[in-house]
């Protein structure tokens, strides 16, 4: 019974998760979802943090979305950011060699790619840098 009612306890949070994101997507605007379809174009190609897909969207040799349209619509993504470190990772290591500290700091700066301390270790240490 307790199985049971845990399972059915995890379906509930599902739907309500579901719910909540399908809503989330309908309460967008249509600045917000052109810039939802320009993150997914961007994310195609290749890795991007959260604050470097939201600069790329909204600077004005970007996209040029207002910054709270472009962050909206990154946030009403559901983009797992370690696995884009890993991308840009790999992408950086394909182009030259990096010590694990250099990919680290290439991937975290606020000169480079902008993520995270913990995202771009992740990154590094995935893509074999470390």
């Amino acid at each position: 019974m307790k199985k049971f009612l845990n399972q059915l306890c995890t379906l509930f949070v599902c739907l309500a998760v579901l719910g909540a994101a399908s809503t989330w997507a309908e309460s967008l605007t249509g600045p917000q979802k052109n810039a939802v379809r320009s993150a997914k174009q961007y994310l195609s190609v290749q890795g991007f943090s959260r604050e470097g897909l939201v600069q790329q969207l909204s600077s004005d040799s970007g996209d040029g979305y207002e910054v709270t349209d472009a962050t909206v619509a990154v946030d009403s993504l559901n983009i797992d950011w370690n696995k884009q470190a890993v991308k840009s990772a790999k992408q950086y290591l394909s182009i030259q060699g990096f010590s694990c500290k250099g990919l680290i700091e290439q991937l975290s700066s606020s000169y480079g790619d902008k993520y995270t301390a913990s995202q771009a270790t992740y990154g590094a240490k995935q893509a074999g840098a470390c």
